[in-house]
């Protein structure tokens, strides 16, 4: 078997204008940016095509978003030069446009979180479901929650879709809050009385749960719209917790190798999901806007 890194789709880059308008103040809160003059790290698992700040602010002018969380992305490992980068030159331009979610070590110091914290960082990413993602072993989480903890911060997990029943434990004892990204990568094809769904709305209805519900295109059993099949999905996350749900596009859609979607199409599917003004508002606004103290 190859164990060559492969190179992985660029995102679409023609971006279609949405039907739905999403509200004022509309927060995007899972994107990457990948340039040439951040160096990758040799764990990766994959090489992303460039997709620049510039490229990012292009396509939310089209989608009408107005504000952005960056999230760490596997291929850096715990360098979050890019990231830090990128919303330092958003909220130069407009303040508090922007917030990160960064990896860290064991070895990141108290005062290294706490100028992560001045410059917007509001969380640390852990990621078992791309190699290179996780540079915290399981059993020192409840560690690094003591640390990160006096600074308001939470856990971002992105994990196996399989896998959230054996990690059960681990969430349930978590003593800072948690956000899971692309609905917890449960399978739409499975159902929502598949025991992982299951498991996800318990998480939700706990109370320390926040969830985004993007990568509808990863979870979908086609790939590609209209994502009719997460709706469902989708409607009863909102149900068990409309006061912890919130959106992502996940561009520029990294680690796909087959097809990418039109972020106007992810967008469009959102409102089909929530067709109420005030419920879009608070997934959209109200909700990313005081989890990541914009």
């Amino acid at each position: 078997m190859s164990s060559a890194i492969k190179d992985c789709l660029p995102p679409v880059r023609n971006t279609r204008k949405p039907e739905v308008a999403l509200p004022k103040g509309s927060i995007d809160t899972h994107v990457h940016v990948f340039e040439k003059r951040y160096p990758l790290s040799p764990a990766r698992g994959y090489n992303p095509p460039d997709s620049t700040l510039a490229d990012l602010k292009a396509l939310h002018a089209t989608l009408g978003i107005d504000r952005v969380v960056f999230t760490q992305p596997s291929i850096y490992g715990i360098d979050n030069a890019a990231i830090l980068d990128g919303m330092a030159a958003l909220n130069a331009e407009t303040p508090n446009r922007a917030r990160a979610v960064v990896a860290i070590g064991l070895d990141t110091t108290d005062d290294d979180l706490a100028a992560f914290d001045a410059k917007g960082v509001r969380g640390v990413r852990l990621n078992t479901d791309n190699k290179g993602g996780m540079p915290v072993a399981m059993n020192d989480i409840s560690k690094l929650a003591d640390r990160i903890a006096p600074f308001g911060w939470h856990f971002e997990f992105l994990f196996p879709g399989r896998d959230i029943i054996a990690l059960m434990p681990v969430f349930t004892a978590l003593t800072v809050p948690m956000s899971i990204g692309h609905f917890a990568y449960q399978p739409a094809r499975d159902g929502i009385a598949a025991p992982g769904f299951q498991a996800l709305l318990g998480l939700m209805r706990r109370g320390n749960t926040w969830l985004k519900i993007s990568g509808a295109n990863r979870v979908s059993a086609t790939d590609l719209p209209p994502y009719d099949d997460v709706k469902p999905m989708a409607e009863a996350v909102i149900e068990a917790a409309p006061e912890r749900i919130m959106w992502g596009t996940d561009w520029p859609h990294p680690n796909k190798y087959e097809v990418n979607p039109n972020d106007g199409d992810l967008v469009d599917a959102f409102g089909d999901w929530v067709s109420d003004p005030a419920m879009r508002r608070k997934i959209m606004v109200d909700t990313p806007a005081a989890f990541y103290r914009f």
